[in-house]
């Protein structure tokens, strides 16, 4: 069965607190499984989220601040004592290689070798992954950081309509996918693009810890859902471009530039509480009219489905 959708493990920036565990985010797309920054505590969490250790096959680390990845001995280990066998790439700054390996081997364990290593450097880097491509482009934080985008390749819908006005049925539609056109029983030929439409593939970005940058927005770009910190609200802005974080307000102008289609905020200082949630919300909505979800952990969201929708971007 086709699975979309984001498991929230954790939505507390540097601290816990608690009702927010430390960063974890397990986006599940067609049997592929992309847990970004598992923070601390990010195993046990998976746990309560009904998620197991086979269920991953990318570990992605944005950057080498301790609430971004202090869950990775723990789920690398997990790895290993669930006797996963299938690869799980692991993709991190290059710059912090010395990083990842401490905590790849943080403590003896039975160790496993079908973690694989891929470390990011440059301006774009993309990786093909089962049904879909991962992309990761560099964002603006006091540490390196790198954001990442899932994309679905676009495909074509077929138009019944079209094809019964044409006399295309049964075995006919299959043979007008594979070739691309046909000769039906009365002699005409009926090509694809007369009974079908293009269908743009679905896609998700996952975009943390950084001031506004090119790189935001690039990973934002048209996606259907948009995985943001939001550390702090605007009356905080000067400590969040100081500390190298977003507003709310900034996530919500990403997302309306971009023609995002569902966004959620997470990564909350500990400040806030959940009863601040609908002032991180007014934010947004000075720029973004989509669909807005303030993440909570265990929390799951399903991947927005394409259908006809067009992407709606603010005026520039």
């Amino acid at each position: 069965m086709s699975v979309r959708e984001l498991v929230v493990l954790g939505t507390s920036s540097a601290v816990p607190t608690r009702h927010r565990n430390h960063n974890g985010y397990l986006l599940r797309w067609d049997g592929e499984g992309f847990l970004f920054d598992p923070g601390e505590g990010t195993q046990r969490q998976m746990l309560h989220a009904g998620v197991s250790a086979h269920d991953v096959t990318w570990i992605c680390v944005t950057h080498f601040h301790g609430d971004h990845c202090l869950g990775v001995p723990g789920v690398v280990q997990r790895i290993a004592r669930d006797k996963v066998n299938h690869e799980v790439r692991a993709a991190y700054p290059a710059s912090g290689e010395i990083y990842w390996r401490r905590l790849r081997n943080a403590s003896a364990f039975a160790d496993t070798d079908v973690i694989t290593p891929r470390p990011v450097s440059g301006e774009v880097v993309r990786w093909p992954s089962g049904p879909v491509t991962l992309t990761a482009r560099p964002l603006s934080h006091p540490v390196q950081s790198y954001g990442y985008r899932v994309d679905e390749p676009g495909g074509r819908r077929m138009l019944p309509e079209e094809l019964a006005r044409r006399g295309v049925r049964g075995p006919m539609i299959g043979e007008l996918q594979r070739n691309g056109s046909l000769t039906t029983p009365d002699g005409s030929t009926v090509t694809l693009d007369e009974c079908s439409a293009p269908r743009p593939g679905q896609s998700a970005a996952f975009v943390m810890d950084t001031r506004l940058c090119d790189g935001a927005f690039a990973l934002a770009d048209g996606v259907d859902l948009l995985v943001i910190e939001s550390t702090f609200l605007s009356d905080e802005s000067a400590m969040a471009a100081q500390y190298g974080h977003l507003t709310a307000a900034q996530a919500g102008q990403i997302a309306a530039a971009c023609g995002v289609r569902r966004l959620v905020l997470t990564h909350f200082s500990e400040r806030y509480t959940t009863a601040d949630e609908p002032r991180f919300v007014d934010e947004v909505r000075k720029s973004y009219a989509g669909d807005v979800v303030t993440a909570r952990d265990l929390m799951r969201v399903p991947v927005p489905k394409r259908g006809d929708y067009q992407v709606q971007r603010a005026t520039k």
